[in-house]
């Protein structure tokens, strides 16, 4: 974290964190002994290692060193499950996986990375019924990105599926008509 000084357009963080083995729900190692870095006592965590911050202070005499206190949660953390739950309620709680994730992209502006989760989707897919909610949420993303002619087309290419797989008079058709 020190080594920032050399140039000024650098800030140096160290992060320390308490982690308490009696709580510990979530897997961690020590690869000290594998570690590229001799002398480092490293430890790794798993992907799904949450940690709170607890404090984040100014050390030293440059203002470009921080030490930021974390300490690890465990799968009982009441803020973290309260989060979690939240996070599901306002991101497509309806919707699941790579088509979930295309939603929360263009929710987020982030047009090119949902069309690109929704190609992808397209090419796994092996059924055509579910082909129309993709093709629906491409010409979607084409709307927001205001590429009418685009969005229209994609639209249409949906409501083709619909008609071919879905009776006269499903709610589903509706959707595509609005």
């Amino acid at each position: 974290a020190e080594s920032n000084q050399a140039n000024p357009d650098l800030v140096g963080i160290l992060f320390v964190m308490e982690v308490d083995p009696s709580r510990l729900t979530a897997s961690f190692a020590s690869i000290a002994h594998i570690s590229r870095f001799q002398g480092e006592e490293e430890v790794l965590f798993s992907m799904h290692s949450v940690f709170h911050i607890q404090d984040i202070k100014q050390t030293g005499r440059n203002n470009r060193l921080y030490e930021v206190n974390l300490k690890l949660t465990d799968d009982n953390d009441p803020e973290l499950s309260r989060l979690a739950d939240y996070i599901r309620k306002e991101s497509f709680p309806d919707s699941e996986g790579w088509y979930r994730l295309g939603m929360v992209l263009r929710k987020m502006g982030q047009f090119d990375e949902a069309e690109n989760i929704y190609r992808i989707l397209l090419d796994r897919i092996k059924d055509n019924e579910d082909e129309a909610p993709i093709y629906h949420q491409l010409g979607t993303i084409k709307y927001d990105q205001e590429k009418y002619q685009k969005a229209l087309t994609f639209y249409e290419i949906s409501l083709a599926i619909k008609q071919k797989t879905l009776p006269p008079d499903h709610p589903d058709l509706a959707i595509s008509y609005n």
